[in-house]
Formats: structure tokens, C-alpha cells, sequence
């Protein structure tokens, strides 16, 4: 059996989300749990939104929960020559093609569709037209989807998901300037970098169906999916700024232990049977996939607090002060004075139980 590989793929466009912490978290559990490696992917093609600051903040955020990873950290953007390679060569093999069509033609392609009350899928005159009739004008290049069958996503979390293959389009790999699209450089990112387990949001399902498209037309081995179900608010809702905080800073800057936010995010949509409190050991340990449920989970602030308490109460002393010394930090407060130190050392047997 090969080693196993997890990654976590932030976009560094902003804060890191509870959302993201709990994915890498689950990636983390895993692979740590089976001797594997766990790595992250800076997804920084968006030149415009990305930004170094947000990338620190994500690292920021993935120490303070106590996620180490393996190796260098992979820039998706430094990547994209091998990105565009990997589209040649399926155009090169009759996997793909050129596209000529221009933004008004597809428009008016799905115009009339509707009209017509038919699928607006977009089907390009030019997946099968002969070289020689090419204008000489900017092109995309286009995967070639099957056309008829079913795609089937093999999910640890979702069961099996069909997909009608009519449904599919023959989506672009590279656009106009010859910049390569997401989709084509998650699929060739994970497969260089040995990802054996895609474990993320359940959102990314139906991108499953289209990235498999490429892995079967470059004739590699397909990873083992794990859709995980998204995290709504106490009403149902998905989480947002109107439950309350949502990034992970958030909660490390009002003080909450990161023993305990790690115990909580596990919580959030994986079980052991009935144990809400644990260690990261035992986490490690029992972490699995089949303990991972299919409906969203629901964030739950007065069951956090209870966990934080627990874990206040069972954290060794030094290690409670080496906390307390990041919550600091991260608020941009002055370190303790020995004589404060030493004092808080002392007394910290009165806070606890």
C-alpha cells in the first residue's frame, strides 16, 4: 500500500475560515494517523485578490492550531508552466482541442438554447474541425468530454455520485492568453505531488466529475475522494459573519486554547461514538472516514466553551503559559515580565477546576 498523501489548498485571498481550519485539520488527522505526509498548496493563481499578508495569515493560523506539514510549501502560480505542458500534450494526443468560438458566439449559442428550452451547455463547432479551416485568431483549449455514459465520483463520505455525461461541458484549460484555469492545475498540482486523498468540502463535488475528466485522459490513477459536508450556523444556515466569528484568528485573538479548537473542529461532522472530549493523540488514533457524516454540521459556540474549559483544566501548566504567550502575540500585547511570569505560574493552580 502506497504512503498516504493529504494536502490543504487555501486560496490567500483573506482570512482564514473555520471552514478551511477544519479541512486542514481532518487532512492533518489522516495522514498523521497513518504515517503519511501532509502538505500545503498556496492556490495563489488570482494575482489580483492573493496577497503575501494572506498567506501569512493562513501559516499563522495553521501554527497556531499546532498543524505541521511536510516539505516546501507548493505555489500553485510558480507551477503553471507545467500546467500549460500538461494541456499541450492532451491537445497534442486528441484529448483536447482549440476553441475559436468568442464570448459573444457562446452567448448567443446559449441564447437560443433557451429559447428553444434545451440544454445551454456549450457545444463548440470546433472540437472535431479540421486544422486547416483554423482562423488565425486567439483560441482557448478545450477538454473533450465524453458524450454520452455517466461519470461516476467513488466518495468516501458521499457513497457513489452520478453524473450524466451530456451534462458535462468541454470545459476550458487554457484560456485566451494561455493562462491555465483552476481546474486543470488542481488536477495536475495533486497528481505531482503524490495526493493520495482529496479530503475537502463538499462543495467541490461536482468539480470532482469535471477533474476526473483529466486524470482519465492523462491515463493517471485517481485519488480517493472524501467530500466533507459544510459547517452552518446554530440556525441552519451557512456559517457567516452573522453567526459571529468565522476565521480562525478570530478565535485565537479572545483566548480560546487551540487543544480545545482542535478537539471542537473534529467534532464538527466526524465522530468516535459519544466522546466529545479528547486528546490530540486519540484524535490521531481514531480519526477516519467512515466517522465522517454526510449533513452539514452545525457550529455550536456554547459546546466550544465547554471544550475550552476542559482543556484548560487538563493542559499542563507550561504548556498553558506557552498559550497564553501566543494569545499575547497575537493581539499585539507585551510579553510578560519574568516577575508577572513567574507570578501567573504560581497561581495558575487556582484557575483551573
Amino acid at each position: 500500500m502506497s504512503q498516504v498523501v493529504t494536502r490543504i489548498a487555501p486560496s490567500p485571498t483573506g482570512s482564514m475560515h473555520i471552514g478551511t481550519a477544519r479541512t486542514a485539520l481532518f487532512n492533518w488527522l489522516y495522514a498523521r494517523g497513518r504515517d503519511g505526509k501532509f502538505y500545503i498548496r498556496i492556490e495563489d493563481t488570482d494575482r489580483k485578490r492573493s496577497t503575501p499578508e494572506a498567506t501569512e495569515v493562513i501559516l499563522n493560523g495553521l501554527n497556531w492550531l499546532g498543524l505541521d506539514y511536510d516539505d516546501e510549501i507548493v505555489s500553485q502560480f510558480e507551477r503553471a508552466p507545467r500546467h500549460i505542458e500538461i494541456a499541450n500534450k492532451l491537445l497534442k494526443n486528441g484529448k483536447a482541442y482549440k476553441c475559436f468560438s468568442t464570448p459573444d458566439e457562446i452567448q448567443e449559442f446559449k441564447d437560443a438554447a433557451r429559447k428553444k428550452g434545451i440544454s445551454t451547455l456549450f457545444k463548440s463547432p470546433w472540437r472535431d474541425a479540421d486544422p486547416s479551416t483554423y482562423p488565425n485568431s486567439s483560441y482557448v483549449i478545450r477538454i473533450k468530454s465524453p458524450e454520452n455514459g455517466e461519470t461516476i465520483v467513488k466518495d468516501e463520505v458521499q457513497g457513489e455520485v452520478i453524473f450524466k455525461n451530456n451534462q458535462l461541458d468541454d470545459m476550458v484549460l487554457l484560456r485566451s492568453d494561455g493562462s491555465p484555469v483552476y481546474m486543470l492545475a488542481v488536477v495536475v498540482d495533486d497528481y505531482d505531488m503524490g495526493v493520495t486523498h482529496v479530503i475537502r468540502g463538499d462543495d467541490h463535488l461536482n468539480n470532482a466529475a469535471r477533474q476526473n475528466l483529466i486524470y482519465r485522459a492523462m491515463e493517471w490513477k485517481l485519488p480517493i475522494y472524501a467530500h466533507i459536508p459544510l459547517i452552518h450556523g446554530e440556525d441552519g444556515k451557512k456559517l457567516s459573519k452573522r453567526h459571529g466569528a468565522t476565521s480562525i484568528e478570530e478565535y485565537q485573538q479572545v483566548g480560546y486554547p487551540s487543544s480545545a479548537m482542535r478537539n471542537y473542529l473534529a467534532r464538527l461532522g466526524w465522530s468516535h461514538g459519544d466522546q466529545e472530549f479528547f486528546t490530540d493523540l486519540e484524535a490521531i488514533e481514531w480519526f477516519d472516514l467512515k466517522g465522517i457524516r454526510k449533513s452539514a454540521a452545525r457550529f455550536d459556540l456554547k459546546k466550544l466553551q465547554n471544550l475550552s474549559g476542559q482543556h484548560l483544566n487538563a493542559t499542563d501548566n507550561a504548556a498553558l503559559l506557552h498559550e497564553i504567550h501566543k494569545f499575547l502575540s497575537s493581539n499585539n500585547k507585551s510579553a510578560l515580565s519574568y516577575e508577572k511570569n513567574k507570578l501567573l505560574s504560581d497561581a495558575l493552580y487556582c484557575l483551573k477546576n
